[in-house]
């Protein structure tokens, strides 16, 4: 049995992985967990912990950096972005942000999830869970999106060929995964399904070509879609929504 000369540390039925507590406080991944508790910058109960698979209880004081760790409720609201509103945060001259929006979800600290610029509306996830954060925002789990474009003239099938066939812009390769018309009277209109999650890759694309976007709306995102959620307007999200997007990437950990 181990044993310590400062604090004890509790051994019940609600012991949790100290990374798995560290997450849940909203700093980081659990990965990243594992590497702070590696590099010795954890403690609990006063003691420094560098051992993977240490386990802790709700009674125990866990410290990062000198800092006391509390976990907090996780929480998980989704909005529907207007136009014109900001998802930087940290914007001091910004007098509409997508925060502003959600306020009064909860009384825990959240954030967007990945962001959708200033004129781009549309499905937006908010949370502080930053594991799942990190899965969902990371290239490797290729989590799927779906915008809809209004396009400033028809757009041509070659031009879809191309897109779809991929093409280079100045940050590398990029290609969608579908692309379609989304009314087949009318082909100023089109559905992309991308994976990328490359600052304003959308609009990007098909400025490549020459095309103005006068209208940008993200539709679905890892699971989740506007449905019967107007636009400004937020909802949370229900259990099962939350365990599938806990089951992204499932298979790459």
């Amino acid at each position: 049995m181990m044993q310590q000369k400062t604090k004890s540390i509790s051994f019940d039925k609600d012991l949790v992985r100290l990374n798995k507590y560290i997450a849940n406080s909203g700093i980081c991944s659990r990965r990243e967990a594992d590497e702070y508790i590696s590099a010795g910058l954890v403690s609990v109960n006063g003691k420094s912990i560098n051992k993977l698979g240490f386990k802790v209880s709700v009674n125990d004081t866990v410290k990062f950096n000198d800092k006391k760790l509390t976990p907090e409720k996780k929480i998980y609201v989704l909005l529907n972005k207007p136009k014109n509103y900001i998802s930087t945060l940290d914007d001091p001259h910004a007098t509409k942000k997508v925060i502003d929006l959600v306020r009064k979800a909860c009384k825990e600290r959240i954030y967007p999830v990945g962001r959708l610029d200033k004129k781009t509306t549309g499905v937006l996830l908010f949370t502080n869970d930053g594991e799942l954060t990190k899965k969902l925002t990371h290239p490797r789990y290729n989590v799927k999106k779906i915008y809809y474009v209004f396009l400033d003239k028809t757009l041509k099938k070659n031009d879809i060929t191309n897109i779809l066939s991929g093409i280079e812009l100045e940050d590398g390769h990029i290609k969608a995964d579908v692309l379609s018309y989304v009314d087949a009277n009318d082909e100023t209109q089109v559905s992309i399904e991308i994976h990328s999650g490359r600052k304003r890759i959308v609009r990007r694309i098909f400025e490549h070509f020459g095309y103005k976007i006068y209208k940008l709306d993200r539709v679905y995102f890892a699971g989740l879609t506007k449905k019967n959620l107007t636009c400004g307007k937020w909802r949370y999200l229900t259990e099962k929504e939350v365990n599938l997007l806990k089951m992204i990437g499932k298979n790459l950990e």
